[in-house]
């Protein structure tokens, strides 16, 4: 195991070099690099480099060593707007941006390190959007807790999900959602970053306040150039698809990130923002656990909607991203699913020790699955890639999110199979409804969660109204009594 550990830190080097080498077919997936196929004499580094292909099992994986590094670097291009937008979030709360900018690098790199390595599945991690929402928005600004207070909360939820994952519920978690949820939310997920791509660029537009907010949503202003660039980036990409370029969407990223820096977009800059990186202090640890004053009710509530957001966004992400991808066992499982969510929680209560609200993982893994990416592997480039942001955060920040839309929207496209299934029984209304519920929630309501939420709830009720109660894992109904209690949570906070 200690020549595993010592390749991946060696690793990133070495990728680049396969990444742009024209390697013959027969070294294809080996660990040979140009300059040494001749050299017939084993090498330490060829041997640390072996360690690695058994570590991350590349080939058994049906991947290359290329692959996962173009998987890596797409993954990291489509969540890059989190180094900037959840610091934009936080610092309305008065948190430090720069601090939180820094936590926020930091806990997405050890959060995909500890997937990559505990789970060897090719995820990221970062802050969540909308959980950085609910931080700023209802735990701070309507419930009245300090950012202090709300740090202490995420952390605490945190730990109970840390519990939870550890225990034997979490191989029994992921195996317990029905197959045709499991393509629903596959579907659902689909239509979500479909939905984040345009509201990222303005194609969409929502009212109301926050991004998540969008009560009523319209057609973004065709005139503004981001809508215009994000347009003609989707355009490229798809071309570059229906002549099945390898690597498509990541080649459609950096054009599209080119053109952006001509004259008439002007998107596409390099912003200096030099900072201290003893200004984390301003938020490490800075924990503030007097939190009853605003009452036990808020306080439970508080600690449920992020316990429980996580947890689902975290297993809905694995289960319908793998499912779409064809990763899945023969049972519809991801293996490696159940390490997954303990990495998840682990990132969580560190993000919250660094300072910055629940760390999970990231639906935009998908555009590096679509890329091939099978291994942790990939998650090691995007985590070294989060390190790298740390220091050059301006450099992050060349890439316009009208290049990243055209990724989001086509992963929508090729997730939203899932709703064609064969799992999803569509004339049998007991799996209708409950799989139409988690398909339309998940954009509607702007929240992975929450589809999940109204998926399970609607279809334990059913069964159970038709005398299939048994049909039902007790542990689906156990979800659904906590969803449920969530809402009341949330009913009797409002009131």
């Amino acid at each position: 195991m200690g020549k595993e550990k010592t390749a991946v830190a060696v690793y990133f080097v070495s990728a680049v070099r396969y990444a742009t080498a024209k390697i013959p077919a027969e070294y294809a997936g080996t660990f040979f690099c140009p300059g040494d196929i001749n050299n017939t004499k084993e090498t330490e580094w060829m041997k640390q480099m072996e360690a690695l292909e058994k570590f991350f099992k590349i080939r058994e994986k049906g991947s290359t060593v290329r692959t996962e590094v173009i998987g890596g670097l797409t993954t990291f291009f489509a969540m890059a707007y989190i180094i900037f937008v959840n610091p934009n979030y936080l610092s309305a709360t008065g948190m430090d941006f720069h601090a939180v900018m820094m936590a926020t690098t930091i806990s997405a790199a050890i959060g995909t390190f500890l997937t990559a390595i505990l789970a060897n599945v090719p995820f990221a991690q970062a802050p969540g959007m909308g959980l950085n929402a609910f931080f700023t928005y209802t735990v701070c600004f309507t419930m009245g807790y300090t950012w202090q207070q709300a740090l202490a909360i995420v952390l605490i939820s945190g730990v109970i999900f840390l519990v939870v994952s550890v225990s034997p519920l979490r191989s029994k978690l992921i195996g317990a959602i029905p197959a045709c949820l499991k393509s629903a939310i596959s579907a659902g997920i689909g239509l979500f970053i479909c939905l984040i791509g345009m509201l990222n660029v303005g194609l969409i537009v929502a009212t109301g306040d926050g991004v998540s907010a969008g009560a009523y949503t319209g057609l973004g202003n065709l005139a503004s150039k981001p809508v215009q660039l994000a347009l003609l980036g989707l355009l490229i990409t798809a071309v570059l698809l229906a002549f099945k370029f390898k690597a498509a969407i990541f080649i459609g990223i950096i054009i599209t990130t080119i053109i952006g820096a001509l004259p008439y977009f002007g998107l596409t800059v390099y912003n200096a923002d030099s900072f201290s990186f003893s200004v984390i202090g301003e938020t490490f640890f800075a924990f503030d656990f007097n939190l009853l004053n605003m009452g036990v009710l808020s306080l439970l509530t508080a600690i449920i909607s992020f316990a429980l957001v996580d947890c689902f966004d975290t297993v809905g992400t694995l289960i319908g991203t793998a499912t779409n991808a064809g990763m899945t066992d023969k049972n519809g499982n991801l293996p490696g699913g159940d390490r997954a969510l303990v990495a998840d929680a682990i990132a969580t209560c560190v993000g919250s020790c660094l300072g910055t609200s629940t760390v999970t993982t990231f639906v935009e893994s998908s555009t590096g699955i679509a890329e091939g990416a099978r291994t942790g592997l990939s998650s090691i480039v995007t985590g070294i890639l989060f390190l790298l942001a740390t220091f050059l955060a301006p450099i992050a920040g060349m890439i316009p999110s009208a290049a990243t839309t055209p990724a989001l929207i086509i992963v929508g496209v090729f997730m939203l199979k899932g709703a064609a299934s064969s799992t999803i029984h569509w004339d049998d209304f007991e799996e209708a409804l409950p799989c139409f519920l988690t398909i339309a929630m998940m954009p509607f309501a702007y929240s992975i969660s929450d589809g999940i939420g109204f998926g399970f709830i609607s279809y334990s009720i059913i069964k159970l109204c038709r005398g299939k109660g048994k049909e039902v894992q007790p542990l689906v109904y156990i979800i659904s009594l906590l969803f449920i209690l969530k809402y009341v949570l949330a009913i009797v906070g409002v009131q």
